[in-house]
């Protein structure tokens, strides 16, 4: 499947007919008609329904629209990364990042590599497994997640080299509105999926330490800390969050930390490949692992 004929495919749904999408494709229509044509035959099957005026694209062929875009959008980044390979220009680096990572910290290293390298940063987010997956798989060069201190790292412990970048606290917090203190009888609250690292954590670290007789009611649950955090400004619940991500929400008045309530500790990790030492990346972990912590002065 070539990137043209994508493209094309692609001008006709986007316009709906076979006219228009040669004006987007600057041809004429017949021209394209005949592009459309060698398409078909090409793939060896029908992708339009010409038994109609005019003519249309098939169901089927509509159907596969968003594989269709991915695909497109995969082979302009594979032309890319071939011509900056040949022309030996920049080089991109690809970062994987806990969500709430990606919010508060990814921008501070793509400060830092950008500054002091010719680089093109790609940040990618997901949860902690998602983000250990993706280093596994190559699809990532380096990972940044949360790790508890103290406590034994990723599983596969000898595929992953840790340097530890900085700190960070898993706080609770709540709009002024619903800011109870430790002593209410019931306590509306955003969980988190018992299989994330943030549900662990709370399972493991938080739910012990709340004081005897606190009783928390769950309101709504979410993987995210973005949306938990939203929940929270929005007055649904106290949600335990990273202080990075809500300090600014604090300082304005937004939320409310509560301290009555237990926290956690955390530490930022900057992860690779154990074997990863010897490549093109060294130079990145280099300046990432050597400067000051991160999250000060956010």
């Amino acid at each position: 499947m070539q990137l043209d004929w994508i493209d094309d495919i692609l001008a006709v749904i986007d316009t709906g007919s076979l006219t228009r999408a040669a004006e987007r494709r600057f041809l004429t229509q017949s021209a394209f008609t005949r592009r459309v044509r060698l398409i078909e035959e090409r793939i060896g099957v029908p992708l339009f329904d010409r038994s109609c005026k005019p003519v249309t694209i098939l169901p089927g062929v509509q159907a596969m629209e968003p594989e269709l875009r991915e695909l497109g959008a995969r082979l302009r980044r594979l032309q890319h990364d071939l011509k900056a390979a040949a022309d030996g220009a920049k080089r991109d680096v690809t970062f994987v990042c806990q969500h709430a990572i990606t919010t508060t910290i990814s921008p501070w290293v793509v400060r830092q590599l950008t500054q002091s390298q010719d680089i093109s940063v790609r940040v990618r987010s997901g949860n902690r497994d998602n983000c250990l997956m993706l280093l596994l798989s190559g699809e990532a060069d380096f990972a940044m997640t949360y790790e508890q201190p103290d406590a034994p790292g990723p599983a596969l412990p000898q595929a992953f080299e840790m340097r530890r970048l900085g700190g960070d606290t898993l706080v609770p917090v709540a709009s002024p509105d619903i800011a109870f203190h430790a002593d209410a009888p019931e306590i509306p609250f955003i969980s988190y999926p018992p299989d994330v690292f943030l549900g662990r954590l709370f399972s493991q670290s938080i739910l012990p330490l709340l004081p005897e007789g606190v009783m928390l009611s769950p309101k709504a649950e979410t993987a995210l800390t973005l949306a938990a955090c939203e929940y929270a400004l929005d007055g649904i619940g106290v949600a335990w969050l990273p202080l990075t991500l809500v300090k600014r929400h604090i300082t304005e008045g937004r939320l409310r930390r509560l301290h009555d309530l237990p926290h956690q500790n955390l530490s930022i990790m900057l992860i690779r490949l154990s074997d990863q030492q010897g490549d093109g990346t060294a130079q990145i972990w280099s300046d990432l692992t050597n400067v000051p912590d991160p999250s000060v002065g956010l």
